[in-house]
């Protein structure tokens, strides 16, 4: 069957505009050997790493269609770790931008990430209330942690113990065991959600925040399980306060120590701690960021002696002799001391702390309003102030962008939002100019590209001169909002309609500009006439004959009025609700028409005809146009879906990946090759035509499946006969290929040993079949380990559930002749430990199987044992190599020389200082 009608393919050419996600936190990250210098953001489905020297993007960690939900660096800051919206978690390294791993495990989106001290284990929590632990280096999960009732909110490693405290919106603080992975002590005594928690001074404190405006202090401590007695374990039998649920045996213990009082408003939205523990910020729902500091140990002793002293004193002074009161114990005023409150311009969304040099606290704070706030703070001067150290604005609005327009030559657009019109070139999508002004509603490059004029809120018209920023003129165009500017098809003036009932016709004219010196002409507008009808015009459109105007009313209505005389011709009705936008066709003869009742129409412009009314989107459709020269529709609504559509045969060509929210406007270049949309998420994105064909029922075909997107064997698998293993990863559609893989693998195998076999007898020789080619493989044991290297590691466990009993056999066999050759003995390790683990039952009352298996157990012990010894010997071998240099060169090598270095560095400045001291005070 030939093609009927052929459509090229747009694809998505690049994002604008957005600085900062404000569902996703930020984190500080080391490139090129800098800290406090680059900072991490999601920005949708992105990770923008931004420069705060210059103000510019380093780098852009490319995702995919799914948005950026949380973000984690690893204790050297090289890697980050990203969550997704999906379930999803992906490392990446920053010094190359590669994806390293990619974690499966969870149902919904990731609310929390945390490195443990050593960067080698990943926890991640979500919305479906589970925690899971990964293991960075073998690429594979470790443990899937089952407790909390609601989203997991924020977790915490402890650095010298091997124990996970997790907050839920459940109200709960739970500690883990990830030796035992058991939960042994729960703090029940919130009384509403835990938002956030952190750990703070060595581990010495927990600190919660929760909907109040208190910080709830915890103060943790570990006893010698050892030398606790029988009778003391009989008292601590009643528990008298509900503060916690616990396994009395074990030696961690937790108690309330007291609470800070928050001068922000609303929840805890964010609660970090610095890399030294020291410092802890948090902020609430405000644009209020709030700093503590945790004294070191030598200034509380202090406090605690001038506290006693005041007490004393004051019981002095009232006669009270009673020394009993008065406790050596540092409280937390002791302890705490507040720090200069941070004000910023907008809602605070994400914060995140560096400790630098000289005790410079820098403090990076992502806005509500698309920007990026940096801040420093001494905090080891005594009445240290904050100051702002730089932002990040320019590359983007503060509101949302609600209209755009492309130049007539196609090199450059406009974007109009609620505080600024801004330019941009197309080809590099950086921003040329930006101009404040009101709220903007629409706007239209005047011919020659040379002016901008842009319709606001407040009925006035803005003609703006794009070459200086400047605006010229702001015309008192009509008494409400401007909803609808457009072109006249002679190029000489422009159609605005408003919602003071009223259709203007302005025509373009150069007068003597009053303010200048030297006798230049600027551009300005001329009002000809005006078109009254009897309800709000929401948007205008001139049919490129020069023949007819169309008007669309708040009456649900699309009036067509002659453009020489307005004379009415046609009314088109239909809609039931209000038309927001519509385009007339190059060739004058379609109109279609978007409305908020979430369908278009396609009408015939010479009798007003509909020819069909299609349902488009979700909700209400806010962008329409056609594609010049063409009968190609494309239109965006809020459920914010791009779509494109062939208005002869009122069918969809395709959905391009649209926007995290509502969409609020798209627009076509002229020559038909660029599109670009806006949408609520900040985003403005551009798709570009590419030469790529498009078949329609291909295109269906896989919009069904990405519909469906069913696993072929469920959402679980069970072994027969087997208990349900909560593994810390979930199957995809990835373990089911490789599970798929596997089979073939193993079938391809069977075939070629049987044909080996009657080669044999016969003497003749046999061909290697072309799979085993592929992979560049001569025997049946490299053929299944090259298959099994194919798999993605963290996906093993969930592909081995699927195959059935016979298949795990006949790996079984296969694996002694692969222990024996010494190649990836770990991965054949592991393969042989999950198989054995989901058919135990089987494979050990299988008498066949018992002598193969008692081979494999001494083979992967030995193998292993074998690999432990020579990474030991490795190990203590460079660590010998390393003594004997020093011996050797008499200097210290790697880590110890930098520390000795910068001790006798301090020393230096230390005496230089002393000197100038002397010399000042002589």
């Amino acid at each position: 069957m030939g093609l009927t009608k052929q459509y090229l393919r747009y694809i998505a050419a690049g994002n604008l505009n957005v600085i900062v996600s404000p569902s996703c936190n930020v984190v500080f990250v080391t490139l090129e050997g800098q800290e406090g210098r680059f900072v991490a953001v999601g920005a949708c489905e992105h990770v923008f790493i931004w420069d705060l020297r210059l103000g510019e993007k380093a780098q852009v960690l490319s995702g995919d269609k799914v948005n950026v939900t949380c973000l984690a660096a690893s204790p050297n800051q090289r890697h980050i770790a990203v969550g997704y919206a999906d379930g999803t978690v992906k490392t990446f390294d920053l010094r190359s931008g590669e994806n390293i791993s990619v974690f499966v495990g969870h149902r919904s989106e990731i609310t929390t990430l945390v490195y443990d001290k050593q960067g080698h284990r990943l926890a991640s929590g979500a919305k479906d209330t589970d925690i899971i632990v990964w293991d960075v280096v073998a690429e594979t999960g470790i443990c899937r942690l089952n407790g909390h009732k609601g989203v997991i909110t924020k977790l915490a490693f402890m650095k010298e113990h091997n124990i996970i405290i997790s907050a839920s919106k459940d109200t709960f603080v739970k500690f883990w065991d990830l030796n035992t992975e058991h939960n042994f002590r729960t703090l029940v005594n919130h009384r509403t959600e835990v938002w956030s928690l952190a750990l703070a001074k060595n581990d010495q404190y927990l600190i919660t925040g929760c909907k109040d405006n208190e910080l709830q202090v915890w103060k943790i401590y570990f006893t010698d399980g050892a030398t606790v007695d029988f009778e003391t374990n009989l008292q601590n039998l009643t528990i008298t306060n509900d503060a916690e649920v616990s396994d009395l045996k074990y030696p961690l213990k937790c108690e309330k120590a007291g609470s800070i009082l928050r001068s922000g408003r609303g929840r805890v939205v964010s609660l970090e701690v610095d890399t030294t523990q020291t410092i802890i910020g948090c902020h609430g729902l405000d644009n209020t960021i709030e700093l503590f500091k945790l004294l070191p140990d030598t200034k509380v002793k202090e406090n605690v002696v001038k506290r006693l002293r005041k007490e004393r004193k004051k019981a002095v002074k009232s006669g009270d002799n009673n020394e009993a009161d008065l406790s050596g114990v540092p409280t937390i005023k002791d302890e705490i001391v507040r720090l200069p409150v941070v004000k910023v311009s907008a809602k605070a969304k994400g914060l995140n702390m560096i400790m630098g040099k000289g005790g410079e606290l820098r403090v990076c704070i992502a806005l509500n309003n698309n920007s990026i706030d940096l801040y420093s703070l001494f905090t080891q001067e005594k009445d240290a102030e904050i100051r702002h150290l730089r932002s990040i604005t320019k590359h983007g609005h503060r509101t949302d962008v609600r209209t755009l327009c492309f130049s007539s030559d196609n090199l450059a657009f406009a974007t109009a939002s609620g505080d600024s019109v801004k330019l941009w070139n197309r080809p590099t999508l950086a921003c040329i100019r930006t101009v404040e002004c009101g709220y903007a509603l629409t706007a239209t490059f005047v011919p020659g590209d040379r002016h901008l004029i842009v319709g606001l809120k407040d009925g006035k018209m803005l003609i703006i001169d794009i070459a200086s920023g400047d605006i010229l003129e702001e015309v008192p165009a009509h008494a409400k909002e401007i909803w609808s500017i457009t072109l006249l098809p002679d190029r000489k003036g422009v159609v605005s309609g408003g919602g003071d009932q009223t259709v203007k016709f302005w025509n373009f004219e150069l007068i003597q500009d009053p303010d200048s010196e030297i006798k230049a002409k600027v551009l300005s507008v001329l009002h000809m006439r005006t078109l009254t009808l009897e309800d709000s015009v929401l948007c205008v459109r001139v049919s490129p004959n020069n023949r007819f105007v169309a008007v669309a009313l708040l009456d649900s209505t699309v009036k067509i009025f002659f453009l020489d005389t307005f004379k009415f011709f046609i009314s088109l009705y239909g809609h039931k609700l209000p038309v927001l936008c519509m385009d007339i066709s190059s060739d004058s003869t379609l109109i279609a028409t978007g409305s908020a009742d979430r369908n278009i129409k396609i009408w015939g412009l010479d009798f007003g005809d509909c020819h069909k009314s299609i349902f488009a989107h979700d909700d209400s459709v806010t962008g329409l146009s056609f594609v010049p020269g063409t009968h190609y529709i494309f239109t965006c609504g809020k459920d914010g879906k791009v779509k494109q559509w062939d208005a002869d045969i009122f069918q969809k060509i395709v959905t391009l990946q649209g926007h995290s929210g509502e969409a609020w406007n798209c627009a076509v270049s002229s020559n038909g090759i660029y599109i670009i949309s806006c949408g609520s998420d900040k985003v403005v994105r551009m798709y570009e035509r590419t030469s790529e064909p498009l078949v329609l029922q291909d295109e269906e075909e896989e919009e069904r499946e990405r519909q469906e997107n069913e696993l072929a064997t469920g959402e679980t698998t069970v072994v027969p006969g087997q208990k349900q293993q909560s593994l810390p990863s979930r199957k995809t559609v990835s373990s089911e290929k490789g599970a798929e893989l596997l089979l073939e693998c193993l079938e391809v195998s069977k075939t070629y040993s049987e044909q080996v076999s009657k080669a044999a007898a016969l003497n003749a020789t046999s061909v290697v079949p072309l799979e085993m080619q592929a992979y560049n493989c001569t025997t049946v044991e490299d053929y299944l380990l090259e298959t099994v290297k194919r798999i993605r590691a963290s996906d093993l466990e969930e592909t081995l559930l699927l195959l059935p009993y016979s298949a795990a056999c006949d790996i079984l066999k296969m694996l002694p002749k692969l222990l024996e050759s010494d190649h990836h003995t770990e991965l054949i390790a592991r393969l042989t430990l999950c198989l054995v683990q989901t058919h135990h039952g089987p494979i050990t009352s299988n008498q066949e199987l018992l002598h193969t298996l008692e081979t494999v157990q001494t083979l992967a012990i030995k193998k292993v044992s074998e690999l432990k010894d020579m990474v030991g010997f490795n190990l203590h071998g460079m660590l010998h190599m390393q003594r004997l240099m020093e011996e050797k060169e008499g200097i210290q090598l790697f880590k110890d020389a930098t520390k000795s270095s910068k001790h006798r560095n301090k020393a230096r400045r230390n005496k230089e200082k002393a000197v100038k001291r002397a010399i000042m005070s002589l």
